[in-house]
């Protein structure tokens, strides 16, 4: 266990956060409750038919004792469930369009969190992000003054960790997105200890080279540097001037980066997923997340390749964001 989970399990110790699993039927869920209640730091509340996750846990030799399971179809407070829905959506539901949405696990788990009946979620093993996102927008939403969400990982390797964001939602943000994510990204950082250092990225160093791509992340740049002026901030760089010193000092020798960036602001969704998966699978990163940040209260999102232990991780991550919350 690295030194970003070490401290986090020591922050929940006696602090138990309850964290709702709209997939209560995934095997990797089962598995990822189970020792989450073995451990004592998280409540898991598995979401679904209780009949059909016992069978499962069964099946799969899974002890799901103590574990909270919660059926939209019978809970006792649906009803109370549905008028918040139908006050939180403002004349964009009815009560039978919230009866029936409310049945959707998503949908169901989420209020659980906007309700004070949890501290927060993970789902995604096995719905697309849309499907995690689409509610906690429209239920939860984002903080005062955000605009957007956006999905950051947690690069862990042994004592190494970096922040990659945004990796998982906007797909082609501007200069004002791209200065929000820099800002929340070092926000995120700060909760797990890292002492964030934010280099934008981009195929420019420094006016190296002029494009509208580069000339978005200079002006996301300055636009972070006005929302956040202590925050120390850099670009545009490419990735070896943020991260080799020896690589900093000769394109970008005047920067307050000296090499040694730790939270890194892609320039687009398309180069910030690839560039991830590239970390996790070339450079044996573990990417725990993504990590969603701006909203509210917690949800955060699961790869569909994810793993039992993923699950785990991410449950962690949601419940110190919900005890950091307070």
């Amino acid at each position: 266990m690295s030194d970003l989970f070490a401290d986090i399990k020591g922050r929940l110790e006696g602090n138990t956060r309850k964290i709702v699993f709209p997939e209560g039927l995934d095997e990797r869920i089962l598995t990822a409750a189970s020792q989450l209640k073995k451990d004592g730091l998280v409540e898991p509340v598995l979401v679904g038919l209780q009949e059909k996750i016992e069978q499962r846990a069964k099946e799969l030799s899974v002890d799901l004792d103590g574990v909270e399971i919660l059926d939209p179809s019978t809970y006792v407070e649906f009803d109370e469930m549905v008028t918040s829905f139908v006050e939180r959506r403002k004349g964009k539901a009815t009560e039978e369009d919230a009866r029936n949405m409310l049945l959707d696990e998503n949908y169901f788990g989420t209020m659980l969190v906007y309700m004070g009946k949890a501290d927060g979620l993970v789902s995604g093993a096995a719905h697309s992000t849309a499907d995690t996102v689409r509610p906690a927008l429209q239920i939860i939403k984002t903080k005062e003054g955000i605009k957007k969400t956006s999905g950051v990982f947690i690069m862990v390797r042994d004592d190494e960790k970096y922040v990659f964001a945004d990796c998982a939602i906007n797909i082609a943000p501007d200069s004002q997105d791209l200065a929000e994510i820099a800002v929340g990204s070092a926000d995120t950082a700060k909760l797990f200890n890292i002492d964030p250092r934010v280099a934008m990225l981009s195929f420019s160093t420094k006016g190296s080279a002029k494009s509208e791509e580069t000339e978005k992340v200079a002006e996301a740049v300055n636009i972070a540097r006005e929302k956040a002026p202590e925050l120390t901030l850099d670009g545009e760089f490419q990735f070896d001037a943020a991260f080799v010193p020896s690589v900093a000092e000769k394109k970008a020798p005047g920067s307050v980066l000296k090499g040694d960036a730790n939270v890194f602001v892609f320039p687009g969704l398309e180069a910030g997923n690839i560039g991830y998966k590239i970390a996790q699978r070339l450079g044996g990163f573990d990417a725990v997340g993504p990590i969603l940040q701006g909203l509210n209260q917690p949800v955060n999102d699961l790869s569909r390749g994810c793993s039992s232990d993923d699950a785990y991780k991410l449950a962690l991550i949601t419940a110190a964001q919900a005890l950091d919350a307070q």
